[in-house]
């Protein structure tokens, strides 16, 4: 393998496309070929139990750009993707679908607009959506949604063709289904972001993973999307409001216990009745709120900081070099310290 750094790294995530793999990666490498920049693709094979990784071998055994990393299982797109952005070298990263319905002849575009120096996010509106009409009228009320709760105004969250500088992109820690929440991310480090419209193909091969279940997943995750905005690095604030608004209605309700009980002459309504009861939950409900913000957060560091924001586990790697070499050291810009990989956060 050429120890020169790719100008672009471009990651697909991939999953029972089986249908789709010979061809639309074919004229992924024509058309890469084809444009200014050298570049990489990176395929992830999210556990796919069709062909699709005997494929991409094959394509990868005689185009030595096309690196190939295969999953242990099925982790969904989020975990695809973020294997490919560590696996990245280039400094900019491109994400693409692997359905071929994300043009790969818009890349230079988005690149050309990144390396102008007034961006750091190049996000694709496929303006002209080729889905179904439910698809695409539930996808725009989610965009606005989105928009309107983490502030962020992009006209399509869902469209995985975005151009990143691979600074913003490379330390992100994706868990669930927060892919297309990248550009919030990006934007509550400081990134500046655009959208320019895109084309986009109809799916010609094979079927679509996405499902209209994913939009309670969505919903969830935008919760948890707008507390890391507001709270990332003071979580207990937002349990503090729970607990501190829990314990003035526990006082109010003790207020009005022993009012009523001035009134009715009789202080043991002061400490029996419903008042006083309700004045206990809320009490046990503020200190309940402190307790679970507590757990959450040792939970969220145990599981995704101890091993670096790593949950993936790889199979093996195709064009990524000897054996053990996962990160060659040309990979990274000088100084970048990599992320370590799951074996070696185990061992210590």
């Amino acid at each position: 393998m050429s120890s020169n750094r790719p100008q672009v790294s471009v990651v697909v995530p991939v999953f029972q496309e089986e249908a789709s793999v010979p061809t639309v990666f074919a004229h992924f490498i024509r058309t890469l070929s084809s444009q200014r920049r050298s570049f990489e693709l990176i395929a992830v094979n999210d556990g796919s139990r069709d062909r699709t990784g005997a494929l991409l071998d094959e394509l990868a055994a005689s185009e030595p750009r096309l690196r190939v990393i295969h999953l242990a299982r099925n982790f969904g797109q989020t975990a695809a993707l973020m294997a490919g952005f560590w696996a990245a070298r280039a400094p900019i990263i491109v994400p693409l679908d692997g359905d071929g319905q994300n043009p790969p002849e818009e890349i230079e575009r988005l690149c050309d607009m990144l390396e102008e120096g007034n961006y750091d996010v190049v996000s694709g509106w496929r303006k002209d959506r080729k889905d179904t009409w439910l698809r695409t009228h539930v996808s725009r009320a989610a965009n606005w949604l989105i928009g309107r709760i983490t502030g962020v105004k992009l006209h399509d969250y869902g469209c995985t063709l975005k151009a990143y500088r691979a600074n913003v992109i490379r330390d992100s820690r994706l868990y669930g289904e927060m892919h297309r929440f990248i550009p919030v991310f990006t934007s509550m480090h400081g990134a500046r972001i655009c959208e320019v419209v895109v084309r986009h193909n109809p799916r010609t091969a094979g079927q679509s993973k996405y499902g209209y279940g994913r939009v309670f997943k969505v919903a969830v995750d935008l919760i948890l999307v707008r507390m890391l905005q507001k709270y990332r690095t003071k979580p207990m604030h937002f349990f503090g409001k729970i607990t501190q608004w829990s314990w003035l209605a526990a006082l109010a309700c003790l207020c009005f216990a022993v009012v009523q009980a001035i009134y009715a002459l009789d202080p043991w309504k002061a400490f029996w009745g419903k008042a006083p009861l309700v004045a206990v939950m809320f009490f046990l409900l503020g200190c309940f709120s402190i307790l679970l913000g507590l757990v959450a957060e040792l939970a969220m560091r145990a599981a995704f900081e101890h091993n670096a924001g790593r949950y993936w586990e790889e199979s093996r790697r195709v064009n990524f070099g000897p054996a053990g070499s996962e990160w060659p050291a040309h990979s990274l810009p000088a100084g970048e310290i990599r992320a370590p990989s799951f074996e070696e956060t185990m061992r210590g």
